[in-house]
């Protein structure tokens, strides 16, 4: 049986998403590559712009979603402590 995500990890699949397009992607890149539900995705991305992690824009052939230096900054962190954790054999994303 597959594991659930954590918030923050759902979190850090959403701002990869973002950030591996060049820093810029449409809702239905998102939707696919982040492995979530429309409802899921729309609830995360509102608040990760209340938060400021992303930025959306609205185009003339629709909505993209752009990754900001706090949003970087964040998958940047995430990192780190993913890394120091699995340096002692433990895992953030692991659920007991």
């Amino acid at each position: 049986m597959a594991k659930k995500r954590t918030r923050l990890e759902i979190i850090k699949d959403i701002l990869e998403v973002v950030k591996n397009r060049n820093g810029k992607a449409k809702p239905t890149h998102i939707l696919y590559k982040s492995n979530l539900s429309h409802q899921m995705m729309e609830i995360y991305l509102k608040e990760l712009i209340a938060k400021k992690f992303v930025i959306l824009s609205e185009e003339k052939n629709g909505k993209l979603y752009l990754i900001t230096d706090k949003g970087i900054n964040y998958l940047n962190k995430y990192k780190l402590i993913s890394d120091f954790t699995q340096s002692f054999g433990l895992d953030i994303n692991e659920n007991e």
